[in-house]
């Protein structure tokens, strides 16, 4: 069982920048393809970054050039930096590990990008 644990989020001025991390434990990290994911009041939850095992990275359109996924497999970490942020990057944003068949969520943390 992996456990997943996110902080990090908070409250933001449209522009300004937040790093979110997820601690894990209970697996092999190094092994597992990690995301970043994002739900925002009455939306589907989407898929914003994901980071392979190997280290290869995809975005979703809307944040490519914003936001940055990376990994420290020595510390289980994974982090999703977020610059240049919008209103409309207000949302829940989950942690996710994927092996296999087999996928994880951490319990979320919230982003808000207000003035």
């Amino acid at each position: 069982q992996v456990q997943l644990v996110e902080s990090g989020g908070g409250l933001v001025q449209p522009g300004g920048s937040l790093r979110l991390s997820c601690a894990a434990s209970g697996g092999i990290f190094r092994l597992y393809a990690m995301g970043w994911y994002r739900q925002a009041p009455g939306k589907q939850r989407e898929l914003v970054a994901g980071i392979t095992s190997g280290g290869s990275t995809n975005y979703a359109d809307s944040v490519k050039g914003r936001f940055t996924i990376s990994r420290d497999n020595a510390k289980n970490t994974v982090y999703l930096q977020m610059n240049s942020l919008k209103p409309e990057d207000t949302a829940v944003y989950y942690c996710n590990a994927a092996v296999s068949v087999l996928m994880y969520w951490g319990q979320g943390t919230q982003v808000t990008v207000s003035s």
